[in-house]
């Protein structure tokens, strides 16, 4: 855990979208057309070798990128991420919404549906962590 300052955390900032650019960036509070994005975080591995961090993200909203503008902003950019400045040049995103919860509209239950990745290429680093499928 040695690039991330804790080991969990709460990131607020304020989204403005670029329309034009389909990119979106953190700017002050009260800027004219910004958002308030919450996320809180946790660092679940961190491989020293490759540098590289697997965090477990609970969004609070849900603003346009907002996962990969608010890591790059505090340099810790998604490894694979082109757009905003992640490692991993020709690489796929490793960006994964592993668990999705909703409320069935007819039953009023809360649905969970689950899926990980295969841990091969850039998700082998996914290897004997078990919080995941919790």
């Amino acid at each position: 855990m040695e690039r991330w300052k804790k080991r969990s955390g709460h990131l607020e900032d304020y989204l403005l979208k670029n329309e034009k650019a389909n990119m979106s960036k953190v700017v002050k509070e009260g800027t004219k057309n910004s958002k308030l994005a919450s996320l809180d975080y946790e660092v679940l591995k961190y491989d020293e070798t490759l540098d590289l961090s697997v965090l477990k993200i609970q969004l609070h909203t849900g603003r346009h990128h907002q996962i990969r503008v608010q890591l790059s902003s505090r340099n810790h950019s998604i490894y694979g991420d082109q757009k905003y400045g992640g490692r991993g040049h020709g690489k796929q995103i490793t960006l994964w919404a592993y668990q999705l919860r909703i409320m069935h509209p007819v039953r009023k239950e809360e649905m969970i549906f689950t899926s990980l990745p295969e841990k091969n290429g850039s998700w082998k680093i996914l290897e004997g962590i078990n919080e995941l499928s919790s």
